[in-house]
């Protein structure tokens, strides 16, 4: 692989947001490059950063999971975004809003890597699941 899938990291809870960094730098195949703590600071990142994947959560303060997802895939429709919540409720919400996953927060540690490193390759990377 030559170079690590670019993770954005958006949950406004921080302890998620370190939890998931903190795990993710155990990854040799990511490379997070950003952390936002609403919809409206994933947009702004995702111009900024140029991430490969974003974690979206649904709930957050300013603007949502959801309409982030919305302007993030107009915009950029080569980021793969993956829906990470809590609540399956929001399976169709998300992926109605353009998410191009959905995962939820309690899965397995080596699923949600598998899942970035295949998102990674599907935005056309080199990327090889472990």
């Amino acid at each position: 692989m030559e170079r690590g899938v670019r993770v954005l990291i958006a949950d406004d809870q921080e302890p998620v947001r370190q939890g998931l960094h903190s795990f993710l730098a155990l990854c040799p195949e990511v490379e997070v490059v950003g952390e936002a703590a609403s919809g409206s600071a994933a947009v702004r990142l995702a111009a900024e950063c140029h991430p490969d994947v974003i974690l979206m959560d649904i709930e957050m303060p300013a603007m949502d999971g959801l309409e982030a997802t919305r302007r993030i895939k107009e915009q950029w429709p080569e980021i793969r975004v993956i829906a990470l919540t809590m609540y399956a409720r929001y399976q169709a919400r998300a992926l109605a809003s353009g998410a191009d996953l959905f995962v939820l927060k309690g899965c397995a540690p080596q699923d949600l890597q598998d899942a970035i490193v295949r998102s990674g390759a599907d935005a056309g990377l080199d990327a090889q699941v472990k």
